[in-house]
């Protein structure tokens, strides 16, 4: 049924939960996965925690653990015996959400899969809600899989 599934992942816990998930998913269906990291130059500058300016050293090292972090998703995947892909994105600019969208659409995506923190209230209206964007305009089904 879902032979591409688009893995948005950043290492943090909530996205291995939706990896897992995925995984899972894929066995059964005999699907490819592909996981998808973007480097978001735009977040990192506008984050409550940043106060440093964004570098071409701080850049690289941003985009070196986004290479770690695919690299330990598709360790995983191959492990599980499933297909796996993976794309390190650049992000100069727009939404990580609007960013995933693209990417399903250009692959040919049929399922993404994300790990949520299930935000509510001020959180979610302070940091926004990527998953909420991409279930929202997301051509394809979205699986949404909220974090321990």
């Amino acid at each position: 049924m879902y032979e591409k599934i688009l893995v948005p992942v950043d290492g943090s816990p909530t996205s291995l939960a939706g990896l897992q998930e995925a995984i899972a998913l894929a066995r059964v269906m005999d699907s490819t996965i592909r996981v998808l990291h973007v480097v978001d130059e735009i977040s990192f500058m506008t984050s409550f925690e940043s106060s440093m300016a964004l570098t071409a050293e701080v850049f690289e090292t941003l985009k070196k653990a986004g290479q770690e972090v695919l690299q330990d998703a598709e360790t995983r995947v191959r492990a599980a015996g499933v297909a796996v892909e993976s794309e390190l994105y650049e992000s100069y600019a727009g939404r990580v959400s609007d960013l995933v969208i693209a990417k399903a659409k250009e692959w040919g995506a049929q399922l993404i899969v994300l790990g949520t923190h299930g935000r509510r209230g001020v959180g979610r209206m302070l940091l926004g809600s990527d998953a909420e964007q991409v279930l929202r305009q997301s051509p394809v089904p979205v699986l949404l899989v909220r974090g321990a």
